[in-house]
Protein backbone atom coordinates (compact mmCIF):
# COMPACT_ATOMS: atom_id res chain seq x y z
CA UNK A 1 0.00 0.00 0.00
CA UNK A 2 1.23 3.48 -0.77
CA UNK A 3 1.47 5.73 1.61
CA UNK A 4 1.98 9.46 1.10
CA UNK A 5 3.08 11.72 3.68
CA UNK A 6 1.14 14.81 3.95
CA UNK A 7 4.27 16.79 4.77
CA UNK A 8 5.93 15.75 0.53
CA UNK A 9 1.74 16.58 -0.09
CA UNK A 10 2.13 19.97 0.84
CA UNK A 11 5.65 20.76 -0.75
CA UNK A 12 4.92 19.47 -4.11
CA UNK A 13 1.23 21.37 -3.90
CA UNK A 14 3.14 24.36 -2.85
CA UNK A 15 5.32 23.84 -5.91
CA UNK A 16 2.89 23.49 -7.98
CA UNK A 17 0.84 26.63 -7.15
CA UNK A 18 4.05 28.83 -7.87
CA UNK A 19 3.99 26.85 -10.95
CA UNK A 20 0.69 27.96 -12.03
CA UNK A 21 1.03 31.01 -13.20
CA UNK A 22 3.17 31.82 -16.37
CA UNK A 23 4.74 35.18 -14.89
CA UNK A 24 5.64 33.20 -11.75
CA UNK A 25 7.22 30.21 -14.34
CA UNK A 26 9.14 32.94 -16.25
CA UNK A 27 10.24 34.93 -12.98
CA UNK A 28 11.66 31.17 -11.59
CA UNK A 29 13.51 30.71 -14.62
CA UNK A 30 15.50 33.93 -14.61
CA UNK A 31 16.23 33.60 -11.49
CA UNK A 32 17.54 29.82 -12.40
CA UNK A 33 20.03 31.89 -14.57
CA UNK A 34 20.94 34.63 -12.08
CA UNK A 35 20.43 36.29 -9.02
CA UNK A 36 18.10 39.48 -10.32
CA UNK A 37 16.59 43.16 -8.90
CA UNK A 38 13.28 43.77 -9.06
CA UNK A 39 13.37 46.20 -11.38
CA UNK A 40 15.98 44.68 -13.86
CA UNK A 41 13.22 41.34 -13.69
CA UNK A 42 10.28 43.59 -14.39
CA UNK A 43 11.84 44.84 -17.71
CA UNK A 44 13.09 41.61 -18.46
CA UNK A 45 10.07 40.28 -18.30
CA UNK A 46 7.64 43.23 -19.41
CA UNK A 47 5.57 43.22 -16.90
CA UNK A 48 5.07 46.35 -14.22
CA UNK A 49 6.88 46.22 -10.59
CA UNK A 50 3.82 46.02 -8.88
CA UNK A 51 2.64 42.82 -10.68
CA UNK A 52 5.93 41.99 -10.35
CA UNK A 53 6.12 42.69 -6.42
CA UNK A 54 2.89 40.74 -6.12
CA UNK A 55 4.36 37.83 -7.50
CA UNK A 56 7.37 37.57 -5.60
CA UNK A 57 5.47 37.99 -2.58
CA UNK A 58 3.87 34.73 -3.40
CA UNK A 59 7.33 32.53 -4.69
CA UNK A 60 8.46 34.04 -1.62
CA UNK A 61 5.65 32.84 0.76
CA UNK A 62 5.88 29.48 -1.20
CA UNK A 63 9.53 29.60 0.35
CA UNK A 64 11.10 29.50 -3.74
CA UNK A 65 12.80 32.58 -3.49
CA UNK A 66 14.97 34.55 -1.01
CA UNK A 67 15.05 38.25 -0.94
CA UNK A 68 19.02 39.39 -0.14
CA UNK A 69 19.62 42.97 0.99
CA UNK A 70 22.01 44.61 -0.96
CA UNK A 71 22.90 48.08 0.52
CA UNK A 72 19.68 49.76 -0.58
CA UNK A 73 18.37 47.61 -3.06
CA UNK A 74 17.01 43.70 -2.45
CA UNK A 75 18.04 41.40 -4.91
CA UNK A 76 16.09 38.20 -5.47
CA UNK A 77 17.45 34.49 -5.92
CA UNK A 78 16.24 30.85 -5.71
CA UNK A 79 16.31 29.82 -2.53
CA UNK A 80 18.20 26.57 -3.10
CA UNK A 81 20.19 26.04 -6.04
CA UNK A 82 18.56 22.40 -6.38
CA UNK A 83 15.30 24.40 -7.57
CA UNK A 84 17.04 25.35 -10.65
CA UNK A 85 18.23 21.58 -11.76
CA UNK A 86 14.29 21.01 -10.29
CA UNK A 87 13.07 23.42 -12.97
CA UNK A 88 15.19 22.08 -15.87
CA UNK A 89 14.40 18.71 -14.89
CA UNK A 90 10.45 19.26 -14.85
CA UNK A 91 10.55 21.02 -17.95
CA UNK A 92 12.53 18.60 -19.60
CA UNK A 93 10.06 15.68 -18.41
CA UNK A 94 6.96 17.10 -19.37
CA UNK A 95 8.57 18.07 -23.31
CA UNK A 96 9.58 13.98 -23.52
CA UNK A 97 6.12 12.70 -22.53
CA UNK A 98 4.00 15.89 -24.38
CA UNK A 99 3.59 13.49 -27.30
CA UNK A 100 1.72 11.35 -25.53
CA UNK A 101 -1.16 13.56 -23.43
CA UNK A 102 -3.55 10.64 -22.39
CA UNK A 103 -5.59 13.54 -20.06
CA UNK A 104 -8.97 13.59 -21.76
CA UNK A 105 -9.73 17.10 -20.74
CA UNK A 106 -6.21 18.47 -21.78
CA UNK A 107 -7.65 21.28 -23.95
CA UNK A 108 -9.67 22.24 -21.19
CA UNK A 109 -8.48 24.24 -18.24
CA UNK A 110 -9.54 21.68 -15.77
CA UNK A 111 -6.28 19.04 -16.92
CA UNK A 112 -2.97 19.58 -18.03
Amino acid sequence: MLTLASADVEVLARFGRALSDPIRCRILLALRDAPAYPADLADALGISRTRLSNHLACLRDCGLVTAVPDGRRTRYELADARLGHALDDLRTAVLAVETDRTCPDAETKDCC
